[in-house]
This record gives structure tokens, C-alpha cells and sequence, in this order.
């Protein structure tokens, strides 16, 4: 029976590089228009997590579902309710902004009038659009990641992945970029999945997946996970997890 429920299912999926674990029989869901959080140290597994939803990689063992379809046996229907934002720039820095987002629609089956008029509402939401014809390297860093978002919410998916998307930015950017998509998540239904080693990005109400080393440690809203392990914040929280984590480890 299909998942219907949940945007994003994730379901005991493993991962290896060779003899190296990536991923350790990982396990949750993202909810509909929810702001979900994965939230882990570089090297936790979360741009591998990343590549696996994607259908980047196959995972040794588990499944992956998008809006109950799974993304190796159904990836069309799957892939066509996602969106993503990858950590690394993917603009073509020699075509314009509007020349990258008709790529995109063109990709994704959507005809040139859907694509403007659905390109101009985004523009407007991101701040940009008086850069439509402007050439992708001529862009801030901060610029380009809200191309990036436009582009990726440009043929409405109801699931956004973005994976440590304001890497590289400053402080301005980095909450100008985190405004946008929460709003766009809010105002769209949209349901994100926004991966992180920054606790400062996360709010009390956002749900939390922590990674460490290919497992997952927790998996619930931030606030019962500060107050699971009695800590004062979510940064706290996080060191007491990963240090107890490391210390089983080292006591194995």
C-alpha cells in the first residue's frame, strides 16, 4: 500500500562506499508543507542521504518514497513532485536567469507560457525580478541561491530538497535565503528538507532528523529533542547526542 501521507519516507535505507558505511538503516518521514530539518556535521551522511532521495545513487538496502511512490521502481512520478537545491552552484554561469529557468521548464514538460508566467510570480517572490536577463555569473552568491530556489519550485513540486544551501554565503544571505523558503514553504505547501550543520537555522517548531556518522540519533521537533536530553538548546542538544554517541563508540 502506498504511502500517502507523507511527503518524503525514508525506510531503514543503508549506503556504503566500498567497505566505509555512509548510512546506517536511516529512517523518517517529511509531512506535508512541513519544515523538516537534517541536521548533521560534514561527513554525517547527509549529502549521501541527499544523492540516495534524488535517485543519484541506489541505496544498498531500504526504500525511499515520494508522496507514497518509490523513487527506484516509480522514479517519474516521483521525481516530478520534487525540487532541489544542491549544495554545489548549478546555474549556467553563460545564460541568463531566464535562459536557466526555461531550461528547467523545458526539462520538466512545461510550456513557454506556463514557464513565464510562473517564472515572473517567483522572481517577484526571491527579489529578482529585474535580473531576468542578466547573465547567471554576474549574480551574487546569495543572488544565484534564490535562482536556484525559483528554479527548483518553477513546476510546483510539493516536496523541496535543499542541501546546505547557504554554504559559502554571508550572514545577510544566509537569512534572506532561509526567509524565502520558509515563506515559499508556507505560502505553496510546500514541504522542505533543508540539510544543515548550522544550528542557528533551525526554529523550536522545525522538525529535526540528527545524523552522525551515517545513524540516526533523533528524530522529532526541536523542542522535544532539547528537552530529551535536557539541554538548553538545540546546539547543546546536539553536542550531548554526538558526544554520547562518540563515547559508546569509544567504550565499544
Amino acid at each position: 500500500m502506498r504511502d500517502a501521507v507523507n511527503a518524503l519516507t525514508v525506510e531503514h535505507v543503508s549506503h556504503a562506499y566500498g567497505a566505509r558505511l555512509a548510512l546506517d538503516d536511516v529512517s523518517f518521514t517529511v509531512a506535508p508543507g512541513s519544515f523538516s530539518v537534517l541536521l548533521g556535521l560534514n561527513g554525517a551522511g547527509k549529502s549521501t542521504l541527499f544523492s540516495v532521495v534524488t535517485h543519484l545513487y541506489a541505496p544498498k538496502s531500504g526504500v525511499v518514497r515520494i508522496f507514497g511512490h518509490d523513487v527506484a521502481r516509480e522514479s517519474g512520478p516521483a521525481l516530478s513532485r520534487l525540487g532541489v537545491v544542491f549544495q554545489s552552484r548549478t546555474l549556467d554561469p553563460d545564460l541568463s536567469v531566464e535562459q536557466n529557468l526555461a531550461y528547467h521548464g523545458a526539462l520538466q514538460g512545461m510550456t513557454g507560457r506556463e514557464r513565464r508566467e510562473r517564472q515572473k510570480i517567483l522572481l517577484e517572490r526571491v527579489g529578482l525580478a529585474d535580473r531576468v536577463r542578466d547573465k547567471a555569473r554576474h549574480l551574487s552568491g546569495g543572488q544565484a541561491r534564490r535562482i536556484e530556489i525559483a528554479r527548483a519550485l518553477l513546476h510546483r513540486p510539493k516536496l523541496i530538497l535543499l542541501d546546505e544551501p547557504t554554504a559559502g554565503l554571508d550572514i545577510k544571505a544566509r537569512a534572506d535565503v532561509l526567509a524565502i523558503v520558509r515563506d515559499l514553504a508556507r505560502d505553496e505547501g510546500v514541504g522542505v528538507l533543508w540539510t544543515t550543520h548550522l544550528v542557528d537555522e533551525i526554529r523550536d517548531e522545525d522538525h529535526v532528523v540528527v545524523l552522525h556518522k551515517g545513524k540516526k540519533l533523533a528524530d522529532a521537533p526541536c523542542g522535544e529533542i532539547v528537552a530529551s536530553v535536557g539541554a538548553a538548546g538545540i546546539g547543546a542538544a546536539f553536542t550531548k547526542l554526538t558526544g554520547a554517541r562518540e563515547q559508546e563508540e569509544v567504550d565499544a
